[in-house]
């Protein structure tokens, strides 16, 4: 699916030109436009083939701009593959150099700083993480791993129990908004992509970490290449006694957890074949995550991931087929190491999924086509109808006694116009699914965009998508929740609009959008009730949001090529309104807690050749309530953090120093759920070329 370069070349320079005939250009028989592009022009395009160095590279030793080969930037934003500078819809990319610059020790972190996402995290190192888009939930986003849906139709709390280790991803692709003809349901207001890292060099990795709390991780990685065959195998495991202790002075927010991933690539003139395989597997403290009047709860997890996908390269038809499965077990006590109180709940989900894409050009532009098939079969102690014949739960004594199984069926329909500067995207999808005798349902949308002059774009688009409800929302009714299994779909339509600017100094972007929702799913509760108040699920109405994005970049480099102590500038900002406040005496779960203002900023520099600083900044203001541990409502408070990472960097190896909230702020995401004070972390990472 992904067209990447790795190979290394050799430099050629020119001191000078001539327009003679027996000139190189001239010889080559073709036009060549020479010239250089900066390293911020890609900072919303999903780099596919660009000719670039393997080794993970350092923002401290960054030039200003760099001179790549490009054959063709492809973006995720439409069915079909279109190159950066024709796609219709923006795309933001945190890349390679991101990560490597970023003080952060998860995927989850990470996404703090894209200033779309809502980060809601019920502890660090990514032990349970809520990602939302744009004011929705944790539900509204859809999941994916090298472009394969990995999300659990049982809750979308786990989402992010991903078998890769942040040192394995190559970048993170965020398309903000409805995104149903790329990704399929459940996109209903965005989706994230985390894509592996694919090299063609042999090389062994290994990093390690510790700090704060007990932290502690180590990882390796080695990547096995041949002229038509890659193979890449690593594995982590990250523990931590946690930070905060329950009234009886136990542990309870603490973590440990491995992760193993496999992955591999063939390539020949005729197709292009990649498949992976991988675990994750992690326990952790629980404290108050599903109720402030327990403080001792703890939570298993073991994910398994399968794909394989290929790519024919010939033709004037290219197909694009795919198959997975992903198995998803979880295991949640009330009480933690003691059953005999409250019998703990158990899930196993099984996902299978297949789909093919086909797209072709012809003279009006580029057609795609696509189909899936997705069943999700879960079988639960708790959540479900009942099954006919219950399964054994392995190493227990006890049986799954409900279940459910529905089936997703989705085609796609998109065309692509291309007329100069012009780029006109259009399609639709439609769904079927069997969960309640559900008909088909279309979800139609456009993009478009025009590019003026050579560093100017303005693009509008209007897009629909549909989410189906999560099994815990239709049938999780003990422990005070009451659901609904008759809950309808959600339903959004979107408006956008925005600019972008990019040059080689300056990359810039301010976009405005409206969504309008209807059948909002949330738990909602009347605290009129107090304490014993019931979390029921319901369809909240319609919500309508109005919001807007502003963002920019700096290259301090080029902007002021006479020092080498600035690297580079970036500040982002994102309002949201939605105009169904919460209402005197109910409280929302998650629907109307949004980030009505989120800022984040970053600043590079560099003290010495190998020795650089990176300052990030993130500043958030929530709406809404939660009751405290003695039943009061309490307004979300907004609050600042900083984070700072210190990095020596040498060819083989980096030694770096993160600190996470140097202010020692003390906050709350979720909830009664604090988040520590400043966090320590001093780390090595190697990586030798076999």
């Amino acid at each position: 699916m992904y067209r990447e370069i790795f190979n290394r070349r050799d430099r050629l320079k020119f001191r000078r030109f001539g327009n003679k005939g027996y000139s190189l250009f001239a010889c080559l028989g073709k036009e060549v436009i020479v010239g250089t592009l900066s390293v911020v022009t890609l900072s919303h395009a999903k780099a596919n083939s660009i000719c670039i160095e393997a080794d993970k590279a350092d923002s401290t030793q960054q030039t200003a701009s760099r001179t790549v080969l490009l054959e063709g930037v492809d973006v995720t934003a439409s069915r079909a593959p279109l190159s950066e500078s024709r796609a219709a819809r923006m795309v933001t990319v945190l890349d390679r150099k991101d990560i490597a610059a970023a003080p952060v020790q998860s995927i989850n972190d990470l996404l703090k700083y894209a200033v779309g996402v809502d980060i809601r995290q019920r502890g660090p190192i990514g032990a349970q993480t809520d990602v939302s888009i744009r004011g929705g939930n944790y539900e509204q986003v859809t999941i994916l791993l090298n472009g394969i849906n990995v999300c659990d139709p049982q809750t979308g709390h786990n989402a992010f129990d991903l078998p890769v280790d942040i040192s394995d991803i190559e970048r993170i692709e965020v398309l903000e908004g409805p995104a149903g003809r790329v990704y399929g349901t459940s996109s209903l207001l965005g989706a994230i992509n985390i894509v592996t890292k694919k090299e063609i060099r042999n090389n062994i990795s290994a990093r390690t970490e510790g700090g704060s709390y007990g932290y502690a991780t180590a990882g390796v990685r080695t990547n096995i290449a041949t002229k038509q065959w890659t193979n890449s195998v690593s594995g982590s495991y990250t523990r931590s006694d946690g930070y905060s202790r329950s009234k009886a002075g136990n542990l309870n927010a603490d973590y440990n957890g491995g992760k193993f991933f496999y992955q591999g690539h063939y390539e020949d003139n005729v197709a292009r074949v990649e498949w992976h395989g991988g675990l994750s597997a992690k326990g952790f403290g629980s404290n108050t995550f599903y109720g402030v009047k327990w403080d001792n709860q703890f939570e298993h997890t073991l994910k398994t991931f399968t794909a394989i996908k290929a790519e024919t390269k010939n033709g004037k038809v290219r197909l694009r087929p795919s198959i997975y499965w992903n198995r998803n077990m979880d295991r949640f006590e009330l009480f933690r190491g003691t059953e005999d109180q409250v019998p703990y709940n158990y899930h196993r989900t099984d996902v299978y999924g297949v789909n093919l894409n086909a797209y072709f050009d012809w003279f009006t532009g580029r057609t795609a086509l696509g189909a899936e098939m997705r069943n999700e079969d879960l079988i639960s102690t708790n959540l479900g109808e009942p099954l006919e014949h219950p399964v054994g739960i392995n190493g227990t004594d006890r049986e799954y006694k409900y279940g459910l199984d529905r089936t997703n069926i989705s085609f796609v329909l998109e065309h692509n116009l291309m007329l100069n500067r012009f780029t006109l995207s259009a399609g639709l999808i439609a769904v079927k699914n069997s969960w309640n005798r559900m008909n088909m349902r279309i979800y139609p949308g456009i993009d478009a965009s025009y590019r003026i002059g050579t560093g100017i774009r303005i693009y509008a688009s209007y897009n629909t998508s549909l989410r189906m409800p999560s099994a815990t929302e239709l049938y999780y009714s003990v422990g005070g929740h009451k659901a609904d299994k008759y809950l309808k779909p959600e339903e959004l339509s979107a408006i956008e609009c925005g600019v972008k600017f990019v040059s080689e100094t300056v990359n810039a972007k301010v976009s405005v959008y409206y969504n309008h929702c209807k059948n909002m799913i949330d738990w909602v509760r009347n605290t009129d009730e107090g304490e014993d108040a019931i979390w029921e699920s319901v369809n909240f109405t319609r919500i309508n949001s109005l919001g807007m994005e502003i963002s920019g970049l700096i290259n301090l480099q080029t902007l002021l090529p006479y020092q080498r102590f600035l690297q580079k500038l970036d500040f982002a900002y994102s309002y949201i309104d939605q105009n169904k406040d919460e209402q005197a005496g109910l409280q929302s779960m998650s629907t109307l807690e949004y980030l009505r203002h989120k800022v984040v900023a970053g600043l590079e520099t560099r003290i010495v050749k190998k020795l650089g600083l990176g300052l990030r900044y993130r500043f958030q203001d929530r709406t809404g309530t939660y009751a405290d541990v003695d039943g009061k409502v309490q307004d979300y408070r907004p609050y600042g953090i900083v984070d700072a990472r210190l990095a020596w960097t040498d060819t083989k190896y980096k030694l770096y120093v993160e600190a996470n909230n140097i202010l020692d702020k003390r906050y709350v995401d979720f909830g009664n759920v604090p988040q520590p004070g400043a966090w320590i972390i001093c780390g090595a990472a190697m990586n030798i070329n076999l």
